[in-house]
């Protein structure tokens, strides 16, 4: 040891040396700016939350007219000739259909009929979905049956975006972007949930249309392979109010190869 170097035993001598308070004043300087400038660095890298709503813990009940033709919808008027056609999900990473198979079981037909849902809301950029989470919430309403809602052809078109589930991309999961959630959405997509179509117009205003066969059909594990893959689809377009839908052959599908921006 040299001749001026500091030697601190605590039980003989309570007081520090100059060095030595100065090292540790040093040490605790750096640490403190290392730590701040990692949980800066470790924000920045984090993906910003999108300004959808899951109402988790709050149930909501809506009326309106039940659909299926592609999926299950509920029909709810929110001004005069203005209407919703909201999308029904089932619990996790289910369709609505078993939530449903008990009325079903008793009323043959439930297009156009009037039904009463609770369940929790989710919403984002102008889409509208309800979770359902018992079959005892879904209520049919004494109502005479009424018309659902027209579709109008568009044309065939050729689109270029990604497939998604829009259960956790609309607001169950925020952001709902990134590798896990492309797994995630496999699973919700192959238990029933709608597979949508996410595209980005020139002017980077955002489109999204529910995906069938192309006689109108629910598509689900042939889609499986493309989910979250930038691609090119080809396909006969509707519109059937506040939604889009593309009828598509699988085969029609070109993956472009590219990063995907959502997964």
């Amino acid at each position: 040891m040299k001749k001026n170097d500091e030697f601190y035993v605590s039980y003989i001598d309570g007081s520090l040396g100059t060095q030595t308070k100065k090292t540790i004043k040093r040490f605790t300087v750096t640490s403190f700016v290392v730590i701040i400038m990692g949980a800066l660095l470790f924000s920045f890298a984090q993906k910003p939350f999108k300004n959808s709503t899951f109402e988790l813990t709050s149930a909501t009940k809506i009326t309106g007219v039940f659909h299926e033709i592609p999926y299950p919808m509920l029909r709810v008027q929110v001004a005069d000739n203005a209407y919703k056609n909201i999308l029904l999900l089932g619990f996790g990473k289910s369709s609505a259909n078993p939530f449903l198979e008990k009325l079903q079981s008793e009323v043959k037909d439930l297009n156009g009929k009037t039904l009463s849902i609770e369940g929790n809301l989710i919403y984002y950029n102008g889409k509208t979905l309800i979770q359902i989470t018992d079959d005892e919430k879904v209520i049919l309403e004494k109502v005479k049956k009424v018309q659902t809602p027209k579709k109008e052809s568009i044309s065939e078109m050729t689109l270029v975006g990604e497939i998604i589930d829009p259960k956790c991309y609309f607001g169950v999961m925020k952001p709902g972007k990134g590798k896990i959630h492309r797994s995630c959405a496999v699973r919700c997509i192959s238990g029933g949930i709608p597979p949508v179509l996410a595209t980005t117009d020139k002017n980077n205003i955002s489109h999204y249309f529910l995906i069938t066969d192309m006689k109108g059909n629910p598509i689900h594990n042939d889609i499986l392979p493309y989910i979250g893959k930038p691609s090119k689809i080809k396909g006969i377009v509707e519109k059937m109010e506040d939604w889009y839908l593309i009828k598509i052959n699988i085969s029609d599908i070109l993956e472009l190869n590219k990063k995907s921006t959502i997964y």
